[in-house]
């Protein structure tokens, strides 16, 4: 049978679990994530209050996240402390990620509640995603396909070693 759109599908059927949620682990993963073990953390960076770690599911290669080790749902509920830790962490992730690909541009953001759109509403975390030009994001809108070419080991790698 033919398509009618006349589109050719890539099908992720592995991507099914992550969907519909039944591959997600009990409990919040970024408060956890700071005690997971290193060969499997996500982890580039830790301070006083927040820390920084790769998007398991990234946009791009680089896609970093700064969360409160406080479990906090909404920017308000910050501390001045933490929300100055977290904008501190913002820029330096943007100069790191800067140094190891030259991106051409950020997107940076934060969603708030899960009907703006965040995956994991409970535990505040702030987006900063690098973009080129000419960096396929139109797969996720045309092909639902991230295409990435790089893993998240030697992201993570590179991020630490370039971290201050």
């Amino acid at each position: 049978m033919s398509d009618p759109d006349g589109l050719e599908r890539l099908w992720t059927p592995h991507r099914l679990d992550y969907v519909t949620g039944e591959d997600r682990p009990d409990g919040c993963p970024f408060c956890a994530a700071p005690s997971d073990p290193e060969a499997g953390s996500l982890v580039v960076a830790r301070g006083e209050l927040v820390f920084a770690l790769l998007n398991l599911y990234p946009y791009n290669p680089g896609h970093v996240m700064v969360c409160p080790y406080r479990h906090v749902a909404d920017y308000t509920d910050l501390t001045d402390a933490e929300t100055v830790e977290v904008a501190a962490f913002t820029r330096t992730a943007m100069r790191v990620i800067r140094s190891i690909s030259s991106p051409h541009g950020f997107n940076l953001g934060m969603n708030q509640g899960a009907i703006a759109g965040a995956g994991i509403a409970a535990h505040l975390h702030q987006h900063i995603v690098p973009r080129w030009g000419g960096d396929a994001n139109f797969m996720s809108v045309v092909g639902q396909t991230k295409v990435l070419p790089q893993l998240l080991d030697e992201t993570r790698r590179l991020l630490i070693g370039a971290w201050p």
